[in-house]
């Protein structure tokens, strides 16, 4: 499972990593892959235009917002559930 953080070195960005991390770790993720993505073409690319951005597996989930842990927490276990 890929979870990409979009966005420069803001501290927005910062958090949404440090917040999709600690998810990752409590929902026991074994095969997680957690990257920092700052490339303005590649988060273009998303479609995102307001940093950060969350995207799980290739789609975006998140953008131009700071969602909270419980809110990272109920993407990835909704993103879980349609991996099938």
């Amino acid at each position: 499972m890929k979870f990409e953080i979009l966005g420069s070195c803001c501290g927005n960005c910062d958090k949404l990593m440090a917040i999709t991390q600690d998810v990752v770790s409590d929902l026991a993720i074994k095969d997680a892959e957690v990257v920092k993505v700052t490339d303005m073409q590649t988060i273009m690319g998303y479609g995102v235009m307001s940093t950060p951005g969350l995207v799980i597996d290739g789609e975006v989930v998140s953008s131009g917002r700071l969602p909270s842990k419980a809110e990272v927490s109920s993407m990835v276990t909704t993103a879980l559930a349609t991996r099938g």
